[in-house]
């Protein structure tokens, strides 16, 4: 198997393979850069497929704190989806690699993306499953790991949420229920880092906005304005960005915010 790749590989890294489904919820989205981002400040490098949903989200997660490599189901020179162009760049530029088994140029087909799974899969000393369907492809990526005797974790989710019911039958199957990146650091033998939290940056304002934000429920500005004195709403959207460079807060696909961190 010959691979290709844009970007650096470390070859004695402790890697662990992120995966999940395109359509996700709000719960996945928050696991996903969760437990990406705790790992690779542990120093694990986070490993992915780079599709729509969870995946981008554990590269971005993963960016946050260390190291992660996109595994293509095309060429490294090919941007697909065609939105992670510039997440693709950013990998390779910040330390980690885009890597395929397809030479430059290979436009994605749909077999590819199954195929790949397997590298993922091989690279990875285990593979975490945020957020799946019972028909999601990512449960290909857990099967491949189960098959060569490698680690699978998954994350519980709602019992009525479509979007868990892979998870649960992973659980049920023998995959490790896993609550906290800590679980899987622990398996690994990797003391989880200490580090210093971002809340401790916050400006007086910006601590009135995180108070009223939870990690579990998204609020719209709308929501948060009606849960803010006047003299801190006309400054909101400022704020919010400002919270979202810090780390502190996560913005969704719906315009809708939420804590970073459960506590």
């Amino acid at each position: 198997l010959v691979l290709y790749y844009r970007g650096t590989l470390l070859p004695d890294a402790r890697r662990i393979g992120i995966v999940g489904a395109r359509k996700f919820s709000g719960y996945g989205e928050a696991a996903a850069l969760e437990f990406a981002e705790h790992l690779a400040a542990a120093g694990v490098t986070v490993v992915s497929g780079a599709a729509r949903g969870i995946d981008t989200r554990a590269h971005r997660g993963a960016m946050r704190g260390g190291r992660t490599v996109a595994v293509l189901g095309c060429g490294v020179d090919i941007a697909y989806p065609p939105e992670n162009r510039r997440l693709l760049t950013e990998i390779a530029a910040a330390g980690g690699a885009v890597l395929s088994e397809y030479a430059p140029g290979t436009q994605p087909l749909p077999m590819f993306f199954p195929a790949r799974n397997r590298i993922i899969s091989g690279l990875a000393e285990g593979v975490l499953v945020v957020e799946a369907a019972r028909r999601s492809g990512s449960l290909i990526t857990a099967e491949m790991a189960l098959s060569e005797g490698r680690e699978v974790y998954a994350i519980p989710g709602s019992i009525y949420s479509p979007q868990s019911g892979g998870c649960h039958n992973l659980i049920r199957a023998g995959a490790r229920l896993v609550e906290s990146p800590r679980e899987i650091l622990e398996e690994m033998h990797l003391a989880a880092p200490q580090r210093r939290s971002a809340r401790a940056q916050l400006t007086p304002e910006e601590a009135h906005v995180y108070q009223v934000l939870s990690f579990d429920h998204a609020l719209t500005m709308d929501e948060i304005i009606d849960s803010l004195p006047v003299s801190t709403t006309t400054s909101l959207p400022l704020l919010l960005l400002q919270m979202q460079l810090k780390g502190v807060i996560i913005e969704n696909e719906m315009h809708a915010y939420r804590r970073a961190e459960r506590n």
